[in-house]
Formats: C-alpha cells, sequence, structure tokens
C-alpha cells in the first residue's frame, strides 16, 4: 500500500484528545515549522468557528514510533512538566492548535479572549448578538499596569457580558470556574439585610445556574469538537514528509465562502457571480480601493436583506435576491466610495475600519441622487462615519454592531423629517454609550500604519484638511498618497536617546519618501528646513498647518548641544507639548466632522490660537503668578 492510500482518509480526533495530547508532550512540531504567526482576527475567527460547531480542514501529522526522523520543538507554551512519548510531529495545523492551546491558557500578552454571552449584558441592547468570541486588545500602562483595567475583574467583565475563553479549557477546571463565579456575581448577591433577600437570592441563584448551564455547554462543544486529521505512517522517509508538507502550504487553496456562494448563485440562477462582479469592477473601479470586493459584495449584500454582514449571515441570505438587488448593490458601493472620497478617505491603507464600508453602501438604497434631501442625507452619513473613527464602537463585533446601526440609520433615513434628537437612536451617535476620543486617549493611540481605529482617524483629519507634502508642496489626494509613507515629525533617533517612545499616530506625517530620508538625530525644524529649502517662512507655516502642526512648537525645539538629563528633561517637555496641542487641534476639528459639519483649516487654526492666548491671559492674572 503507498503512503498516499494510506493517509487519504481522513481520522476524527476531538480538540479534547489533541489538548490532552498537546499537554502530555506526544504532539510535536518539527523544527523547520514557521512560529505562530496567526493575528488575533484569525485567532478570534478560529475560535468562533469552534464555538458555532462548524467544520474546519483536516490536519496533517507523521506518526512517530520511537526515534524522531526531525528534530522538533513543543507547540509555543506547551512544554509539559514530565514530558511523555512523542508519538506524532504536526505538519500542517500548528496555528490552529497553537491558537487553540495559548487562548484556552490566556498567555497572550497583548490580547485577551472573552466568550459574549449577550443575555448576561447589562449595558448596551444586543439585540440581534449571537454568541460569539471577542478579544480585547491588551497595554501596560507607564505604572506596569496591564490595561484595560477591568479585563482583569470578573464581576466588569460578566457586566459586559464577557467571560474569559480559558474558563472552556478541557479538562476538570470545576475549581477555577467556581472562583470566577464567585467574583462574577458577587455584585448580584443581595445582602442578608436586604428585606426582599429571598427574592433577589432565587434570582442570583436563577443568574448563576444560567451561567453554569451555558458554560456547560460550550465545555463540552469544545472538548467534543472534531479537528481531523490525516497521518503519514511512521516508515515514510524523511524526504518525502518534506515534499509532502511543501506542497500542503504552498499547493493548498481553500474553499472560500465567496466561492460557495459563488457556486450556490450558479445552481439556484444559473449567473455566474464572478462577471458580475467583473461588471461591478469595470463601472465603479474606485470601490475596490476601499476593500476587496468580494467581501464588499457579500457584506453589502447581507446587509440589504437585513442579514449580519458576517459568515452566518452571508450563508442565510437568499441568493436569488442577492441577484435581484444587484442593481442597488452597483450604485451603492459606487456611491460609497464617491463619499468616502469626498470625505478624503482615499483607500483601505487609510480607512480607519472597514465596518462602515457595507453600512454605508447598503444605506444608499434609502438616499436619491439629487434634491434637497440628499444633502440631509449626506451629512447623516458624516456623522456616522466620524463617530465610528473615533468611539471604541467598532472596536469589537464589528458585524453585529454594523447590523445594528444599519437598521437605525435606515429608519431615520425613511423618514426624511427625523430631528436632530433621533440621531441618539443609532448607536454609533448615542454620546453617552460610545462618547468620542478626548485629549488624553489621542495622545496615547499608537502608530497609524497599524490596525488601531483611533490611530488612522488622526491621520484621517490631516488627510481631510490637505495635509500638504512637507517638501513639494502637493495637497493629498488619492494618486500623490500612494508615494507616501508614515514620517516621524519628532525623529525617532533623536525621542530614542532620551528613552521616549516616538511611535504615536500624533508624531505621525505621511509625506513623499523623498522627504523622508537622512533625517536621523536632527531637530526637527532644521530637516523641515532642509526639505523645504527654506524659502519661504509662510510656505513651511502653511504646510505645516495643513497636518495640525504648529510651526512655533518645532521651532524652539533645538537639542543639538544637549545631551544625558538635559536632554531628556527638554526633549520630554517639548514633545508633550505638542503632543498636547496637536491633540486639540484634532478634537476640535473632529468635533466638527462628527457633528455632520466641514472644518476649515484657517478656522480651526484662529479658534485655536485665540483659545491658547486667552489661557495664557488667564494664567498671566491668575493670582500669585
Amino acid at each position: 500500500m503507498s503512503i498516499m492510500q494510506q493517509s487519504s482518509k481522513a481520522q476524527d480526533r476531538a480538540l479534547g484528545v489533541w489538548f490532552q495530547n498537546i499537554q502530555q508532550g506526544m504532539v510535536k512540531l518539527p523544527r523547520f515549522q514557521r512560529f505562530e504567526a496567526w493575528d488575533r482576527g484569525r485567532i478570534a475567527s478560529f475560535l468562533n468557528t469552534i464555538i458555532n460547531n462548524l467544520p474546519v480542514g483536516v490536519t496533517l501529522a507523521l506518526e512517530v514510533a520511537g526515534q524522531e526522523k526531525f528534530e522538533s520543538r513543543y507547540i509555543a507554551t506547551s512544554d509539559p512538566a514530565t514530558p511523555g512519548a512523542v508519538t506524532q510531529h504536526l505538519l500542517d495545523g500548528q496555528q490552529r492548535l497553537t491558537a487553540f492551546w495559548r487562548s484556552m491558557h490566556n498567555n497572550y500578552k497583548w490580547e485577551t479572549f472573552f466568550v459574549y454571552l449577550p443575555q448576561f449584558d447589562r449595558g448596551a441592547s444586543s439585540a440581534g448578538s449571537d454568541i460569539e468570541i471577542r478579544c480585547i486588545p491588551r497595554w501596560v500602562n507607564k505604572h506596569s499596569l496591564r490595561m484595560p483595567r477591568w479585563a482583569e475583574e470578573p464581576a466588569k467583565c460578566f457586566e459586559r457580558g464577557l467571560m474569559p475563553v480559558s474558563l472552556l479549557r478541557p479538562g476538570d477546571i470545576s475549581t477555577e470556574i467556581d472562583l470566577w463565579l464567585n467574583d462574577a456575581t458577587k455584585p448580584l448577591e443581595p445582602a442578608d439585610s436586604d428585606p426582599d433577600a429571598v427574592t433577589k437570592y432565587k434570582a442570583y441563584t436563577a443568574t448563576r445556574d444560567k451561567i453554569k448551564a451555558e458554560l456547560t455547554t460550550l465545555r463540552e462543544r469544545v472538548t467534543h469538537f472534531n479537528l481531523p486529521y490525516l497521518s503519514l505512517p511512521a516508515d515514510t522517509s524523511k524526504d518525502v514528509a518534506l515534499q509532502v508538507f511543501i506542497n500542503m502550504n504552498t499547493n493548498s487553496k481553500p474553499l472560500s465562502l465567496y466561492d460557495i456562494i459563488v457556486a450556490e448563485v450558479e445552481n439556484v440562477a444559473e449567473k455566474s457571480l464572478h462577471a458580475l462582479e467583473a461588471s461591478l469592477t469595470d463601472k465603479c473601479p474606485t470601490a475596490g480601493r476601499y476593500g476587496n470586493v468580494s467581501d464588499l459584495i457579500l457584506s453589502t449584500s447581507a446587509l440589504l436583506q437585513e442579514k449580519l454582514p458576517n459568515t452566518r449571515g452571508m450563508i442565510e441570505m437568499d441568493k436569488k435576491e442577492l441577484l435581484a438587488n444587484w442593481p442597488k448593490l452597483e450604485r451603492g458601493l459606487e456611491r460609497m466610495a464617491g463619499f468616502l472620497e469626498s470625505q478624503r478617505i482615499f483607500d483601505a491603507t487609510r480607512l480607519p475600519t472597514n465596518a462602515v464600508l457595507a453600512v454605508i453602501a447598503a444605506a444608499y438604497e434609502q438616499i436619491p441622487d439629487d434634491g434637497d434631501f440628499l444633502a440631509k442625507a449626506e451629512k447623516l452619513l458624516k456623522r456616522y462615519l466620524w463617530s465610528s473613527f473615533f468611539s471604541d464602537r467598532y472596536e469589537n463585533s464589528a458585524a453585529s454592531r454594523a447590523y445594528t446601526d444599519f437598521k437605525a440609520l435606515k429608519n431615520l433615513l425613511k423618514n426624511r423629517n427625523f430631528s436632530d434628537a433621533e440621531l441618539q437612536t443609532v448607536p454609533a451617535l448615542n454620546r453617552a454609550e460610545y462618547p468620542l476620543a478626548d485629549v488624553d486617549s489621542l495622545m496615547a493611540a499608537g502608530w497609524p500604519k497599524a490596525a488601531g481605529i483611533e490611530a488612522r482617524a488622526i491621520l484621517a483629519v490631516t488627510t481631510y484638511l490637505g495635509a500638504i507634502d512637507f517638501a513639494d508642496h502637493k495637497t493629498a489626494t488619492y494618486e500623490s498618497i500612494q508615494k507616501r509613507e508614515y514620517h516621524h515629525v519628532f525623529p525617532d533617533a533623536l525621542l530614542a536617546e532620551a528613552e521616549i517612545p516616538s511611535y504615536l499616530a500624533l508624531n505621525c506625517a505621511l509625506i513623499t519618501w523623498k522627504t523622508n530620508r537622512m533625517i536621523g538625530r536632527k531637530d526637527p525644524m532644521d530637516y523641515l528646513k532642509e526639505r523645504a529649502q527654506w524659502a519661504d517662512e509662510d510656505v513651511v507655516r502653511e504646510r505645516l498647518k495643513s497636518h495640525l502642526i504648529s510651526f512655533d512648537l518645532l521651532s524652539k525645539a533645538h537639542y543639538a548641544n544637549l545631551e544625558g538629563a538635559a536632554l531628556k528633561q527638554k526633549l520630554a517637555t517639548d514633545f508633550n507639548e505638542f503632543l498636547r496641542d496637536r491633540a486639540n487641534l484634532v478634537v476640535a476639528a473632529m468635533t466638527s466632522l462628527v457633528a455632520g459639519n466641514s472644518p476649515a483649516l484657517d478656522t480651526l487654526w484662529t479658534m485655536h490660537l485665540a483659545k491658547n492666548a486667552g489661557n495664557a491671559e488667564a494664567v498671566a492674572l491668575s493670582p500669585g503668578v
């Protein structure tokens, strides 16, 4: 019997068994395997697949009998205290099993994974929400505390409907579960002195029973979830095993959700979705700037049928209705792209969150091409867009929240006489529920080249206001922005000398590559003079102004003759003043944008300078000053 014959049939194996085998050191990775590479989004997606009991592809293992053929290592963080005999080398599937193992032990440094249970969420409305995995990004503050602090407190997690994924870990962890449950429900337990203690205690007990029942169901689902595998026999040669590994990782292409829906459309209507997509791309080439066109088609089509823009909603879509809605879809995506361009959001790279795309495209079903209502409707979309950028509305559960926002926007747009008071019915516009970013949060926002919504939003404000290049004086456009890089205003090398973090959104400006060379440790104004050739100070002021950067603050940032403590002190003071000044300007622009207005650069600066002057005068007039 050949190797292919022996390995052609997949074998079932429950996750609980995989977990036990990893725990005991029976499953290892050949050393040539790459290290874990999944980001938090893929990890959450895989965990969602598990808790929804959806099928996954097979893994591949090489059987080990006695001597291992390859140098090997354990799956990340799984080194057993007492290693057992190795029985398998994992050739394909390490990302899935690493994600499973680490999330079950809650040992990721920069994220914590929770199960969201909407029936226990005592905050925002969870209408339309399903049980799902949510990832909470983590960071360490200046006091070495892991943030956000509430993610460390069971009671505060539970009031948000969140339960640690680690409680789904296979095996007997009853003590851990009981401790968490006690802490999570402690605020609900009535005091003995409460006159209604008996009734409240019954409700308290009922809640605990519901949580335990839900937890038991999910634990069973995880433990018995089938992750099948193919196996190569132990006598497979090293050369053959390596070749199979290479083939599995270079030649395979899993069937996507879009591929499945293409087949379903072909089956029910004998229409080619690929051909329709090609036609849409020809008619509206700009839509593809903001994301994968296939994904935009599916998510927008789902909302047009009032389905969640996620895998489940897309699968549940009526495929004939998808085709019937095609003209609406084409128009919606074309208008969406035009609207984003009008807000000077030029492409997916600069887009703070893609959750808004399908919402805006589907909302255009209710918006005419012209007339008085068009301006009112697009002002509403502007409020929604910028509110989404400067709040945490879409940090988690983006699909269900996009669905809820879309339905609320649709209801407003159907009633053309909607009032400002009714804006609060759109969760993204509800400031009590989703407050806007403030100066302090903007100052802490990370580098906008990463996926952070708030960081990219800061950069989006500057492109909205023109973002004139420091050297060639070109205003930001789709064409010009493709040649720009993410540039440190205060050079990284300079801040590094003072051990000050430089990768902050407010220390970033988009400029062309020719501008972003040979900066080194120079003072900010020195290299700006070089790049601008210092023809006219007013020209330099204008360029900086369009990025919401103060010429005067940079002018006093001189460090050429400083070192040690003196450098650290002055640089820290100047840099903090620079960040706060720019943050105040961004907040002013943001406030105008989320109100649906169009802030003018000159007006923003006039008001900003007047405010600063007023503050200075107030300080001067204060007693004792």
